[in-house]
């Protein structure tokens, strides 16, 4: 598969957009292999800071962030920090307003002294939502993240505002909502009420919170040909 790497420009229009930083315009296209030339931009930005780099891995539901996250971690030697063990939106079919669910979805403040642990360079360690049981409850055992050189945040909502003093980086992947639809299906089997409810979200997080504008890096599949 190829995909087509954009660098947003600077635009800085609201308060929100305010906390973002943009950076140099550039566009590259890349196939399965241009995982390498993402893992050099990384790696050039990283170069500049003097404690780890921290990057978020943001896009929708089946869009391949983990996918991603784990050929870059290889590339760079980086430590993932995986967003969905912070899931706190609940285990049953909400009625509230899909801006609440985005509020909600993943628990961020207690996102934010892990992530300034690792941007610190110190070990962190915190309790995952046990997804095996699905009924609300937390690992009873800890996840322990060691300090890298570089920190993959990755999942939906990596890249809200609420972090953004924390995160060096922002990568949007975004695919064709058939090719995320196909993935899904095959990771889960079936899309029900709690999925879309939570997909309902992601739209408005992507919609009205960090449009396409205010990611640092844009990953998109190319148009198909005929």
């Amino acid at each position: 598969m190829q995909w087509m790497l954009v660098v947003a420009p600077l635009r800085l229009a609201t308060a929100t957009e305010a906390r973002y930083v943009g950076r140099s315009m550039s566009s590259l296209i890349l196939d399965e292999s241009g995982t390498t030339a993402l893992t050099a931009r990384i790696l050039e930005h990283g170069r500049a800071l003097a404690r780890p780099c921290v990057v978020a891995v943001d896009g929708r539901s089946g869009a391949g962030k983990s996918t991603l996250a784990a050929k870059i971690a290889e590339g760079l030697e980086a430590c993932v920090l995986d967003s969905d063990d912070f899931f706190a939106g609940g285990v049953t079919v909400r009625s509230d307003a899909p801006e609440d669910r985005v509020r909600d979805c993943i628990d961020w403040k207690r996102q934010r002294p892990v992530l300034e642990a690792l941007r610190a360079g110190r070990q962190a360690s915190y309790f995952g939502f046990d997804w095996d049981a699905f009924d609300g409850r937390l690992h009873t055992e800890p996840t322990v993240v060691e300090p890298r050189s570089f920190v993959l945040f990755e999942g939906v909502y990596t890249a809200r505002p609420e972090l953004a003093d924390l995160v060096d980086l922002r990568v949007l992947l975004w695919v064709s909502e058939a090719t995320r639809v196909a993935r899904l299906l095959a990771r889960e089997g079936s899309i029900g009420a709690w999925e879309r409810q939570w997909h309902e979200a992601e739209e408005w997080y992507f919609a009205r919170v960090v449009p396409s504008h205010l990611f640092d890096l844009v990953l998109r599949e190319p148009p198909k040909e005929g």
